[in-house]
């Protein structure tokens, strides 16, 4: 008579899981679930990878940063400001730097990660932006991720200020400067931020506390909801043999995509520390303790602010007077244009939907040259991105090319004008020529480059007959969708 075994130690482990939290159920459910294999599908990872290190480095860096603007005389390792009055969290900001064991390489790869995190994001929206993934049913994951985006830029903004050096503290001058520029309220608001008159005592600690506690919570809750709607809906796909808007062709979670996904987060991980390793970045030992008085030569923030700055740079100096208020226009107009920059990213889902009438589920993604338009708006918003860029260092700019400063605003000020129109109708011409080009592919095959003599004397290039797999996704985009709207609950994989 044979006897039952006891199940092993293992067993019951998953057995009192499986019990409490269905987590064998949801396994079952969501381990295989496939992911799609293609390159760009890395870059919404950069983003989260970098944030994992964002976290990492910045609780490392809590245990010897002292966010206090009280002014102590530095007697550390850096010689050249003993002696000299700063604020504790500059101070603790050149003791991390000099005292700390690995403290220089932790400010470094957080810093690194900041700007990876933010570039990341910006390339993975705008990956969504052209392809059309931002269409229903991922309007609001859409919004998430734009939240994230915002969020972001001003959580480096305060991690930024954080050092209380000269660099920094020329930022926070602008910053008041646009506060104090807001009409009737100006005022009241730059007292209610910096807890007085500037620069006041409190800013530091209230970005602090913003920036390791307010934001991150924030971040972290949008990134989870963000990741719960990407399993929701299901990866899109690029239209291809085998793939329609009903299915995902690709790899299963467990265990392929999980390798490599944990591959990537160390080859993420390495990259930074690698970075951080060979390349200084913010060495606020060289500007000094901030002062008031003071302002350091070639200021500039970091590069995703750089574009908010060159609106005020290249914004001429105007002012009007209305019922005793003075209000100038050279600095409200621009903190006016810079969160409209950014709205028409968060709202376009909803814009392009209205106005193309697309109330249908979409779930293969568009090859950009089939939306010319949509294209050609994407490419002239990062022109101008990138025209104010280089308005934030027009003297930078200048200084380099030995020109008048005068001249390179001048010629920002009109290529913001011209450029973006001029990107929007080439790129909308090279988009329809590439549309030309599949379509005599598609008729006549692919150019061989071989020549051929026919018997009545003519020469004619031979060409190749595509695949049915080239085939198929070339002409993906011409065929009627598929209904999906009335499928049941489930969303099926």
């Amino acid at each position: 008579m044979r006897t039952r075994e006891l199940p092993g130690r293992g067993e019951r482990v998953a057995d009192w899981f499986d019990g409490r939290l269905g987590v064998h159920t949801l396994g079952r459910k969501y381990l295989r679930k496939v992911f799609p294999d293609h390159w760009s599908f890395l870059l919404g990872e950069i983003c989260l990878y970098s944030f994992v290190v964002l976290i990492l480095t910045g609780v490392y860096l809590t245990l010897f940063f002292h966010p206090s603007m009280n002014e102590v005389t530095y007697h550390g390792s850096y010689v050249p400001l003993n002696g000299v009055r700063m604020s504790e969290a500059y101070a603790s900001t050149l003791d991390i730097s000099f005292d700390v064991r690995g403290g220089l390489l932790m400010r470094q790869v957080h810093h690194w990660a900041a700007l990876v995190f933010v570039a990341g994001m910006l390339t993975h929206m705008m990956r969504h932006f052209f392809t059309g993934s931002f269409r229903r049913p991922r309007e609001v994951n859409w919004v998430f991720g734009w939240s994230l985006l915002l969020l972001a830029l001003f959580e480096g903004l305060f991690g930024y200020s954080l050092p209380d050096d000269l660099l920094s503290g020329t930022g926070m001058r602008f910053v008041n400067g646009a506060l104090l520029s807001v009409p009737v309220v100006g005022t009241y608001l730059s007292m209610f931020l910096f807890g007085g008159e500037y620069p006041g005592h409190d800013i530091v600690a209230r970005f602090y506390s913003l920036h390791i506690l307010v934001i991150p919570g924030i971040m972290a809750a949008l990134v989870v909801a963000h990741l719960i709607l990407v399993v929701y809906h299901k990866h899109t796909q690029f239209a291809g043999p085998g793939r329609t808007e009903r299915n995902v062709v690709g790899t299963p979670f467990m265990p392929v995509y999980l390798a490599k996904a944990g591959g990537f987060f160390f080859l993420v991980f390495g990259a930074l520390a690698l970075m951080a390793a060979v390349a200084s970045i913010n060495p606020v030992w060289s500007y000094g303790p901030y002062r008031a008085d003071q302002v350091s030569t070639g200021a500039q923030p970091d590069w995703y602010l750089g574009f908010a700055e060159g609106l005020v740079r290249i914004m001429p100096g105007w002012e009007i007077t209305l019922w005793g208020h003075t209000l100038v226009l050279g600095v409200l107009i621009p903190i006016v244009v810079f969160p409209l920059l950014l709205v028409l990213i968060g709202v376009y889902p909803f814009v392009e939907a209205r106005v193309t009438g697309d109330k249908g589920e979409h779930h293969l993604l568009d090859r950009p040259r089939n939306r010319p338009v949509r294209t050609g708006i994407g490419a002239a918003w990062i022109s101008l991105y990138l025209v104010l860029l280089a308005g934030g260092g027009n003297d930078i700019v200048a200084t380099r090319l030995h020109l008048s400063i005068n001249t390179v605003t001048w010629a920002i000020r009109i290529a913001v004008l011209v450029v973006p129109v001029a990107v929007f109708v080439i790129t909308r011409r090279i988009c329809l020529g590439l549309q030309l080009q599949d379509r005599e592919r598609v008729l006549h095959g692919r150019e061989t480059g071989v020549i051929k003599r026919l018997p009545h004397g003519e020469y004619v290039e031979v060409h190749e007959p595509l695949s049915q797999a080239q085939l198929h996704t070339l002409t993906a985009h011409q065929r009627p969708g598929e209904l999906v709207r009335h499928e049941p609950p489930g969303n099926p994989r």
